[in-house]
This record gives structure tokens, sequence and C-alpha cells, in this order.
């Protein structure tokens, strides 16, 4: 979820209810640190919420070194991910290519929790290709050498985000392992949630691509999970708040140039839905100013709502 999940689209989460969000990817590679990119993704100390900081590469030492910087920077959780399916990371023997090679894999876990004091997590897919599905075998590697905990995508490197989840393979890891287990693909309800945990057996859900231009699903869960009973869906006008809210804090974090251009990609999840979502797209994504941007979503909101107390007179 790099270029999504940044500062602000955390604390939205950990707002709506996530019990812990995880920042965007941070390459080991200390020479790729120097940039404007780089320099926010590893500054923690000013985040709320448990601070967990993901990194990536396939050299131990590099990632060992990471690991120690980014807890030096405030971070309270370091995560290894061995489940990125890009390519321009697998080229590198990075993400999910690692699951090709276990005892790189041992390697590299036994770097980083070595290096640090604060706990290690570790995100994979359930294999490299259906034919080499051996997430069993990695979170034994895992647990064995120190990872406090282990979120398992229930696709391999070679199926991207194409088909669906399968989570079977999470079902056998959680019954392989003592640590906890986290099962995420595919989650994009209460009751989906219900049903993966129910049938992995795992202890928690992670919720990637469900949470775009839909935070509120952290709420979701959270309420079915503890009534048994589907939560009202938010207003247009809660809608509104939530949108409004996010737009202005990515102004303020990215700067209005940047800022503009990154909520352009997060209203068009927001919107996607709506009957009038494509159209207002286009016009949104012309706007070059923080001021525009925020007042073409009100006047958008408030047709919305219009429309709505018309239907329901």
């Amino acid at each position: 979820m790099a270029g999504i999940t940044d500062q602000p689209f955390r604390q939205l989460c950990c707002q709506m209810g996530a019990g812990l969000a995880v920042c965007e990817m941070i390459s080991a590679d200390p020479s790729l640190w120097k940039s404007n990119k780089s320099k926010r993704r590893m500054q923690h100390n000013d985040e709320a919420g448990i601070r967990s900081v993901q990194i990536a590469g396939c050299d131990a030492e590099e990632l060992a070194y990471a690991a120690k910087i980014n807890a030096e920077n405030g971070a309270q959780i370091i995560d290894i991910n061995m489940g990125c399916p890009a390519k321009k990371v697998n080229k590198k023997l990075a993400g999910s290519a690692l699951l090709k090679d276990p005892a790189l894999v041992e390697q590299i876990v036994k770097s980083v929790v070595n290096a640090v004091d604060i706990p290690v997590t570790l995100k994979i897919r359930t294999g490299w290709c259906p034919n080499t599905r051996n997430g069993v075998e990695i979170a034994k590697i895992a647990e064995d050498n120190g990872i406090a905990s282990l979120a398992v995508h229930g696709r391999t490197r070679h199926d991207f985000y194409k088909g669906h989840a399968e989570y079977d393979t999470i079902k056998a890891i959680k019954a392989s392992v003592s640590i906890p287990v986290v099962a995420n693909g595919d989650i994009n309800s209460a009751q989906k949630a219900e049903q993966v945990l129910s049938y992995t057996g795992a202890d928690a859900v992670m919720v990637g691509r469900g949470a775009q231009g839909r935070p509120w699903i952290f709420q979701e869960i959270n309420h079915f999970l503890n009534t048994g009973i589907e939560l009202s869906a938010p207003s247009m006008d809660d809608i509104r708040s939530i949108v409004i809210e996010h737009v202005r804090a990515l102004h303020n974090f990215y700067g209005e140039f940047m800022g503009v251009r990154f909520a352009r990609k997060h209203v068009a999840w927001y919107v996607q839905s709506h009957e009038l979502g494509k159209q207002f797209r286009s016009t949104f994504n012309a706007l070059e100013s923080a001021v525009e941007q925020l007042e073409a979503l009100n006047m958008y909101f408030d047709n919305l709502i219009l429309k709505e107390s018309v239907l329901y007179v």
C-alpha cells in the first residue's frame, strides 16, 4: 500500500477503529533515504497510536541497520515485508521473492530481531506460486527466530491481486505456530472479517484495499464482531466530514502542490460508488489548489445530500 497508507490515512484509519496501521514500505538501502519521500516515511515521533514501520530489502545487514535507524526515529514495531508482489521490488529479490529462499528468510529474520529491542513482525504471502506454497515452512522459521506476529495474505506472488484469496493456507499456518497470525486478503466487509476469523482461527484480520474510500470499515468490523449486529452505514453528512478532513490533512502534510495531487486518488475512491462520482472525479482532478478542492467537495456533498432529501420527502 505504498503511496496510500501515508500518515494522514493511517491516522484516519486509527480514528475509525483500526487497532494498528503499518506505515508505508521503506527500503532498507540507505542510499535511497535522502529523498523527501523517504524522509517523510522515516519520521515517526509525531504519529499517534502504535508506530509500526515496514522495511523491505534482501540484504540481512542492511535490513538490520534499517531496523535500528527506524527504532531510533520512534518506531515501536518493525515489520519485515516479504509479501509485496511488485515487479520492481521482486526483481531486487525483495518482497515476496524472498519466499523462494527459506535460508535467506531465516538469515534476515535473525539479523533484524537481534538488531532491535522492539517487537519484529513479518508480512508474507502463501508462497511464490501455487505449486510452491511454503507459507507453513516460512511461518515456522519466523516463530523459531523471534518474530512476534505474522500477517499472511492469502495469495501467492504469482496471483498478484487476481482471483480470490484462499484461506486454507492461513488456517494451516495458524495451526502450525503459536505466535499470533493475522489473516489478510479480500476482507472488504464486517461479515467477511468474521467468516475469515472463524474459518482460519486467526487472531486478527488485516484490511488493505477494503479501506480505500471506506475507512469506516474498521468501525463496522469492530461493531459486528462485538455485537453480531451490522452497523448502520454512515450518513452522507458523516462521509462529507471524513473526506473533507482527510483532504485537508493531505494538504497540510504534503504542502499544497503535492497534497492536491495525493488528494485526487483518495477522493476517487470515496466517490467511486456514487452515481455522479465519475463525472465529479474528472472535474476534481483538474483542480490545482487546495481551496478549489475543498470548495468542490463541499458543493458535491451539498448536491448529494439535497438529492437524498428530495428522494425521501
